[in-house]
């Protein structure tokens, strides 16, 4: 089976890339920096997987435009491009975020079956808009896979986890605020899409580990293995939780929100990587 991944840079796909070594699965890496990609021929291709985007770099109203270009326009033209010549599967890595942004502390945001995509900025409306054209092209010969994906931690990664990585080796002190998330460690989100490309699976999905975890468990079990003691206190949750409606980073890191389990029944197929496990790997790595 030979796999397609649309550009060179993500993370997810080159640890995927490694996670499958020992299988029959041939990947193909495809550049889309450019048009080249029209030229491509991707008749010898069965899935394609599409991690390419634009994330949180700017709020900055002048690069909406780049947005929708880079999350939506390209990703579409591509997989009609890829369903004509044949592609039988396109696996399009959405995001969380397409249900809005994280409440302040107290508000606990909880998605189920019954909860609306919501985008609160073009980053979450240019991925929801691709989402939704790209299921529009789905029929007998062509599947699609969305996979909207809550915070993805692993070794090495960009992002937040690492700056959490910092404060649990260095901090001397850390709020004690209980929080709940949705996070999927990268090897148990690897394990994920062989299951999406070996069951030929179409429709949304939301992968997670099989635990909600809070931002304190994150430090808490990361300072374990940093071998760095660090007090937690209660004593600033009351401004914390102040602040927190006015300044939205304290809500990515201190508030609540997570899928309800029932969208994702398939969880214990593919953890295959516990959560102390997991911190302990990224701990290794950091210290590298």
């Amino acid at each position: 089976m030979t796999i397609g991944i649309l550009g060179n840079n993500s993370y997810i796909c080159n640890r995927f890339i490694e996670y499958i070594q020992d299988t029959k699965l041939n990947i193909i890496k495809i550049n889309c920096r450019t048009d080249s990609w029209k030229e491509f021929d991707f008749s010898s291709i069965e899935i394609l997987l599409c991690p390419i985007g634009i994330a949180h770099i700017s709020t900055n109203p002048s690069m909406e435009s780049k947005y929708y270009a880079v999350n939506r326009d390209l990703p579409v033209a591509i997989a009609k491009h890829a369903k004509q010549a044949g592609v039988r599967q396109f696996v399009f890595f959405s995001s969380m975020i397409v249900y809005g942004a994280d409440k302040p502390i107290g508000n606990n945001y909880i998605i189920n079956n019954d909860t609306l995509p919501a985008p609160e900025n073009f980053y979450g409306r240019s991925k929801l808009e691709a989402e939704q054209q790209l299921l529009r092209l789905q029929d007998q010969s062509f599947s699609v896979a969305i996979i909207r994906i809550p915070m993805v931690y692993g070794p090495n990664c960009k992002g937040n986890f690492p700056q959490l990585l910092k404060v649990a080796k260095k901090s001397p002190l850390c709020p004690l605020l209980n929080n709940k998330r949705s996070m999927i460690y990268v090897d148990n989100l690897c394990e994920f899409l062989k299951l999406i490309i070996n069951n030929k699976e179409y429709g949304i999905f939301y992968p997670q580990n099989s635990d909600y975890v809070s931002t304190v468990d994150v430090i808490k079990t990361a300072a374990k293995y940093f071998n760095h003691k660090i007090v937690f206190i209660r004593l600033f949750n009351p401004l914390i939780k102040l602040l927190s409606k006015r300044f939205w980073v304290i809500n990515k890191i201190f508030g609540t929100k997570f899928y309800d389990i029932s969208l994702s029944p398939d969880v214990k197929k593919y953890n295959k990587v516990d959560f102390e496990t997991s911190i302990k790997e990224c701990v290794l790595a950091f210290e590298k």
